[in-house]
C-alpha cells in the first residue's frame, strides 16, 4: 500500500483491491455539520451521483472508490469546504452544482459563482447564481436590453429575472417593474374561474409573486403594487402601451402566439429592459398554433442587440431527480 500526503488529507492506494481511499480533514464540528448536511444528506447526494463510498469519522471524511473518481470527489469536497470556511451556508443545490461542474470538467470555475452577490433577500441572505447557466443568463441581462431565457422549469429563470428587476429598481435604473404572462394554461379555461380577469389570472402568476415575496416580503410587495411601482398583469394589458423606464418580464412565453410576441417586443421604450422567459417543451397553445417564442428564436437570433440564454437539465436547481426526469423526457422527444 502506497500513501500520498495531500494538503488536507491522506490518499491510500489499495492496489490489491484496485481502490483508493482519501481522508479529508475537517477543522471543527460546525464545519463538519455544514459539509455533511442534515442527516448526512450532502454525502448521500455525492454517493448517489458518483458511486463512491463516503464515511464520516470524527474530524475526517473518508472517500473510497476508484482512483480517478476519488480524486474528483476530493476536489468537490475541497471546494465545498472552502465555501464553508468563507461563511457561506451550503445547501443541496450547491452540492449538485459542484458535482455537475465536476462531470462537465468545469469545477475550477465553481468558486467564482459565489464571488458576486446579486441581492439580499428579505432575511438578509445573499442571492447568488447557482450554476454556469444562471451566470450566463445574469451576465446577458446586465449587458443587453432584450434577453430571451429559454429552458426547462426549475432552472431559476423567473426568480432570477425578478431579482435582477428588483436590483435595477433599487439602483434607480428603472422606475417600475412590469411582470406579465399569457393567460393560457394546459387544459384550463379561464372563463370558468371566479372573479374578474385579474383574479382569474393571478393564480397563474404565482411564481412571479413568490419571487417578489422572497425579496421584498408580502407587505412591501403589496405597497409597491398599490403605488404602481410593481405591475402584474396579463399579456393582453400590454397592447397599445409604450413601456419606458421599466424592467419588463414576460413569463411562460412559449404560450404566446406569434402576433402576441411581436406586440410585446415592440412595446419596448427608452431606458427599459425586457426579459422573455419560456420553455419550448411545455407549449399549451391549440394544435396548429405556432409558439411566439419558437418563432422569435428563429427570426431574431441574428440580431446582435438581443441575447439568447439557454438552459438545459444540468441547470435545474430543484430536487436532483428533476434533472433526470427532464433528461428522460428529452430523450423521448
Amino acid at each position: 500500500m502506497v500513501d500520498r500526503i495531500n494538503e488536507k488529507g491522506v490518499v491510500h492506494f489499495l492496489s490489491e483491491q484496485e481502490l483508493a481511499t482519501l481522508e479529508i480533514r475537517l477543522e471543527n464540528q460546525e464545519e463538519a455539520n455544514q459539509l455533511l448536511g442534515t442527516h448526512d444528506k450532502h454525502l448521500k447526494i455525492i454517493e448517489e451521483n458518483t458511486g463512491v463510498t463516503l464515511n464520516s469519522r470524527g474530524e475526517f471524511i473518508q472517500v473510497v472508490g476508484d482512483e480517478p473518481t476519488v480524486h474528483q470527489v476530493y476536489l468537490v469536497l475541497q471546494k465545498l469546504q472552502t465555501l464553508v470556511l468563507r461563511g457561506i451556508q451550503i445547501k443541496s443545490p450547491d452540492v449538485i452544482t459542484a458535482l455537475t461542474m465536476m462531470k462537465n470538467g468545469t469545477l475550477d470555475d465553481f468558486l467564482a459563482l459565489y464571488e458576486e452577490q446579486i441581492l439580499k433577500d428579505r432575511s438578509g441572505k445573499s442571492i447568488r447564481v447557482k450554476n454556469k447557466g444562471q451566470k450566463k443568463y445574469v451576465d446577458a441581462v446586465r449587458k443587453y436590453d432584450v434577453i430571451f431565457g429559454i429552458g426547462p422549469a426549475g432552472t431559476g429563470k423567473t426568480f432570477l429575472a425578478v431579482v435582477m428587476a428588483i436590483a435595477a429598481l433599487k439602483r434607480g435604473e428603472v422606475e417600475k417593474i412590469i411582470l406579465t404572462r399569457p393567460a393560457v394554461e394546459a387544459g384550463e379555461n379561464l372563463g370558468f374561474l371566479p372573479g374578474d380577469l385579474k383574479e382569474k389570472v393571478d393564480p397563474y402568476l404565482r411564481p412571479v409573486y413568490d419571487a417578489l415575496y422572497a425579496v421584498f416580503g408580502v407587505e412591501h410587495t403589496n405597497r409597491l403594487m398599490d403605488r404602481g411601482i410593481i405591475e402584474i398583469a396579463p399579456l393582453a394589458y400590454m397592447r397599445g402601451r409604450t413601456l419606458e423606464n421599466a424592467f419588463v418580464i414576460l413569463d411562460e412565453a412559449q404560450n404566446t402566439t406569434v402576433a402576441q410576441m411581436k406586440m410585446f417586443l415592440t412595446r419596448l421604450g427608452y431606458q427599459s429592459k425586457m426579459i422573455v422567459n419560456g420553455d419550448k417543451t411545455q407549449i399549451d397553445l391549440p394544435k396548429g398554433v405556432k409558439s411566439g417564442l419558437v418563432d422569435a428564436e428563429q427570426k431574431l437570433s441574428n440580431i446582435k442587440k438581443i441575447a439568447f440564454a439557454t438552459f438545459d437539465a444540468s441547470d435545474v436547481v430543484r430536487h436532483p431527480v428533476v434533472a433526470e426526469i427532464i433528461a428522460a423526457y428529452d430523450q423521448e422527444s
